[in-house]
């Protein structure tokens, strides 16, 4: 990280791409700003090409802390040697005393959090677009999982990380906190990621594997589904399912149909059998011991089949108590 670093950008050489987005946006004026993190802002840059680019551009690469340096080189690292239709494209980076940026694909609908967090936009994600986008997720973690040498884990699987482009096709991004497994050794870390969404294990453990993304997909399909983070909803479902006492949780006799988010249409028939086999990977994704999930390639092969849970009962009259206990995929 000692001096300048330079990387081809769309056809362009480093530099002139640095003077280029400084000129873009005004030398970041809040005016272009599209997102704020911990670690930087987000900006829309309109290039002088025609092209439109997003522009991560971070805080204190420069002042002595290695760790955020670390994150900067390895979400670099992650992305330049990942392809895949559901990762975010990463065009280059800019590592400078004066600003630091990465610049990435733009699009145009933003995170999944901000979409379902407006009622609007929400009614927009029917149901054949939640079971894509919770496809396009599953095959983005499949590949890095399975696909990549090495593995890839996320580590931050969130709804804020997942990006939609104008057809509503998920990307998973932000790769700041990933880790490359060593598959010939343990692989310790300390804890990262975003509350409600962490696998578990990693509160005393600190160990990374691929189920610790596996149990945030878990998360964020129950989210798509619901339309809202699910909170408690799982965990007292599962301590009310394996419970025969009369303080139990009322969350196993709910039907799936109230679970559903209730600012769109109910499902079609064909589709309450993709929406009821989501809830099922979900419930299996969410199980607390790590090596009663499924795998990604797994969950991503039963996403592509045509393979459907069938239920005896109409979705309204199905409980989430009776499809928890449910077993596999099969009619």
């Amino acid at each position: 990280m000692h001096g300048e670093i330079s990387f081809s950008v769309l056809n362009f050489d480093g530099k002139s791409m640095y003077e280029e987005i400084i000129r873009a946006t005004e030398d970041f004026d809040s005016t272009y700003c599209i997102g704020n993190g911990g670690h930087g802002s987000v900006y829309k840059v309109n290039l002088s090409s025609g092209d439109v680019v997003a522009v991560k551009k971070l805080h204190l690469l420069w002042d002595g802390e290695t760790e955020f340096q670390k994150e900067f080189l390895n979400e670099v690292k992650a992305l330049n040697e990942i392809r895949h239709r559901n990762i975010v494209k990463l065009y280059g980076f800019c590592a400078h005393k004066r600003h630091s940026f990465l610049v990435y694909e733009y699009l145009e609908r933003g995170s999944l959090a901000a979409m379902l967090s407006k009622d609007e936009e929400a009614k927009e994600l029917g149901w054949s677009k939640r079971v894509n986008i919770v496809k396009g997720l599953a095959h983005a973690l499949s590949y890095m999982h399975h696909d990549c040498l090495p593995p890839i884990v996320h580590c931050d699987i969130s709804s804020k990380n997942i990006l939609l482009d104008s057809e509503y096709e998920a990307c998973v991004s932000d790769f700041g906190t990933a880790k490359f497994l060593n598959p010939n050794s343990t692989n310790w870390t300390a804890i990262a990621g975003t509350y409600g969404y962490m696998a578990p294990e990693l509160a005393y453990t600190m160990e990374v594997n691929e189920k610790c993304d596996v149990y945030s997909f878990g998360v964020v399909t129950l989210e798509i589904i619901m339309g809202s983070h699910p909170g408690d909803f799982f965990s007292s479902l599962s301590s009310g399912a394996s419970s025969s006492s009369s303080s139990a949780s009322p969350a196993p006799e709910m039907p799936i149909s109230e679970v559903l988010d209730q600012r769109v249409s109910p499902p079609t028939k064909q589709e309450a059998g993709e929406v009821v086999s989501l809830v099922k990977i979900a419930f299996a994704s969410l199980n607390p011991s790590s090596q009663c999930r499924p795998t990604m390639k797994k969950v991503s092969q039963l996403l592509s089949s045509t393979q459907r849970l069938h239920l005896s009962k109409p979705l309204h009259m199905t409980t989430c108590g009776e499809l928890l206990a449910l077993d596999g995929f099969t009619a």
